[in-house]
């Protein structure tokens, strides 16, 4: 008897619970897309880039200047003292320790490139996140998964794609004219407004 009580419980909870996950609602946007359509966000990736090119000369320079000291010192070595050898390697080894330190500060993790990309970048990322907040509340959306996040989307139908709606939400005006849907199978595109979930 015991056993029959429990069987019930666990179908009711079953049917109960399957019942909840049918009726929740979904959406997914393309977080990288939408980003991509700001012109602040273009502004602060040109000037990561610029700034990225610098420091890269810098320590291409550094580098270079190492490589310059160690072929001198090789071509001279032979004429070189024990004192003035070891005097001179160590002068090539703090330099080349001096150029990994530069590259390390500039774009080592948590380095300079590092905290100005979260300096310019962060307050873009936080703005989209609270438009997609606005549109999952405004059209009762239980999930919205972002499609160009870690989460690997086979086949996702854009008539779930919410990133348009962000997008206006922002007061962005998308310059691709609409996103393609490569990676849907044959058929899906043709899907009437009646498919669509409530916006």
């Amino acid at each position: 008897m015991k056993v029959l009580i429990k069987t019930t419980l666990l179908l009711a909870f079953s049917a109960i619970f399957s019942l909840q996950v049918s009726a929740q609602k979904f959406a997914y946007v393309d977080s990288e897309y939408i980003l991509s359509q700001l012109p602040a966000y273009k502004s602060a990736q040109a000037e990561l880039n610029e700034i990225s090119k610098q420091w890269q000369e810098e320590i291409d320079a550094q580098f270079a200047e190492v490589d310059k000291m160690y072929k001198q010192y090789q071509a001279e070595k032979v004429i070189m003292t024990k004192d003035v050898q070891t005097k001179r390697e160590n002068e090539i080894i703090e330099k080349e320790r001096a150029a990994k330190k530069f590259q390390n500060d500039k774009f080592g993790y948590e380095g300079e490139l590092f905290k100005k990309r979260a300096e310019l970048v962060k307050p873009l990322q936080d703005k989209v996140y609270e438009a997609i907040n606005k549109i999952a509340k405004s059209n009762g959306l239980d999930f919205i998964f972002d499609k160009s996040g870690d989460m690997l989307m086979l086949v996702a139908n854009s008539k779930y794609d919410r990133s348009g709606e962000v997008l206006e939400e922002l007061g962005v005006v998308s310059t691709n004219g609409g996103k393609d849907d490569a990676n849907l199978p044959p058929g899906s595109r043709d899907n009437t407004v009646d498919d669509l979930p409530p916006r």
